[in-house]
């Protein structure tokens, strides 16, 4: 039987058909590739430090500004008068803290004068208490003497009555040592309260840092009335007017850094086994379908939100139906950093992308193994 030219052309033609399809298959499989893919950027949320109505506002909606360059700016004058009014209370303090000094000082003073004084009574008292030993034996000598002529009644008279006024010297430097001890303890005690209003020295003294603390605070808040950007990069949505309250802490615009771009590719999950950090990666942005950007793959998704067995109504797990006869492949982010962008594209936020990644063999047969 013969085979005519036809059938052999046939099926040559069909096995060379079969083999593009098997190799473009295997290269399919060994460089994974999706066409759900999205440029992705670091996205700012400016937000101001203070409350206030906005009186500056130099931009303009989708604006370049590069870091450094004014947002906008708040009403300054509460701010300012805030600042003034730390001022004044650091000032304030300053001059309590020196006074405060003073006092400790004067105080100290007053301590070391009762200490002298408490010295001296003593020293009185111990040079009354010689006189007292003294006269007292020379009064009992003088009554002695007295029986046997050798002395005069006068004369007993006179020791008795240096002796009598000596005892009473005595009790006054007595009295006087203790008035000299309760005036010393007053001036320590004065002198503690001193110390206590004062407090710690220095830079270390508490209201002196409290009053810095509030002052740098006004500062800072009168600084915060202006808002810079922080990084290059584009303002987009932008929403603020002249005028309006700007409320801290709350976003006030978005500011794109243009330095920050990356895709983000979503790939089945039957496909990401041999995707690994470093391999090559080629993206196609629908917005410039004729133009191929040159990525590396950055890293690999570590898990996805599972919708599956979420809490539902009456806080009962939310179950969503399948057909049991197909399994849908979960898609697996995978971070794309782009090496350089040709100066004609322009990477916008949110812009569909495809992305082809050429994975290295070596490397997956030998996860194979």
């Amino acid at each position: 039987m013969k085979i005519s030219l036809k059938t052999v052309t046939t099926g040559f033609l069909v096995l060379v058909a079969a083999a593009i399809i098997f190799f473009k298959y295997k290269d399919y499989i060994q460089n994974p590739w999706t066409r759900n893919g999205q440029v992705q950027a670091d996205i700012i949320q400016v937000t101001s430090r203070v409350s206030g109505p906005i009186v500056s506002l130099p931009i303009k909606d989708n604006q370049f500004v590069k870091a450094g360059d004014v947002l906008f700016v708040i009403d300054p004058r509460t701010f300012q008068a805030n600042y003034e009014q730390a001022q004044a209370n650091l000032d304030r303090t300053s001059d309590s803290y020196e006074a405060g000094l003073r006092q400790i000082q004067a105080a100290k003073a007053q301590v070391e004068a009762a200490k002298a004084a408490v010295l001296q009574a003593d020293s009185r008292v111990r040079q009354l208490n010689s006189v007292i030993e003294k006269n007292k034996a020379e009064y009992e000598r003088q009554q002695e003497l007295l029986p046997q002529q050798a002395t005069s009644q006068k004369a007993v008279e006179s020791t008795k009555a240096n002796y009598e006024v000596a005892v009473e010297q005595h009790q006054g430097a007595v009295a006087a040592l203790a008035q000299s001890k309760a005036t010393l303890s007053q001036a320590e005690a004065a002198l503690y309260e001193a110390k206590a209003k004062v407090g710690k020295l220095g830079d270390a003294n508490a209201s002196i840092r409290a009053a810095r603390a509030a002052l740098r605070q006004a500062e800072l808040n009168l600084e915060f009335t202006t808002v810079e950007a922080p990084v290059d990069g584009y303002v987009t949505n932008l929403n603020l007017r002249l005028g309006s309250n700007a409320v801290a802490n709350q976003p006030a615009l978005a500011l794109i850094d243009v330095n920050s771009y990356w895709v983000q590719g979503f790939f089945r999950e039957t496909l990401i086994a041999n995707i690994q950090q470093g391999d090559e990666a080629m993206v196609t942005l629908m917005t410039y379908p004729d133009q191929t950007l040159k990525g590396t793959v950055d890293s690999l998704g570590w898990g996805i939100s599972q919708q599956d067995g979420s809490t539902g109504y009456d806080l009962l797990p939310n179950i969503s139906p399948t057909f049991e006869w197909i399994r849908l492949a979960q898609r697996v982010p995978v971070r794309i950093h782009l090496d350089e962008a040709p100066e004609n594209v322009r990477l916008r936020v949110g812009t569909t992308a495809s992305v082809l990644v050429r994975t290295r063999p070596d490397k997956s047969a030998e996860r194979g193994q």
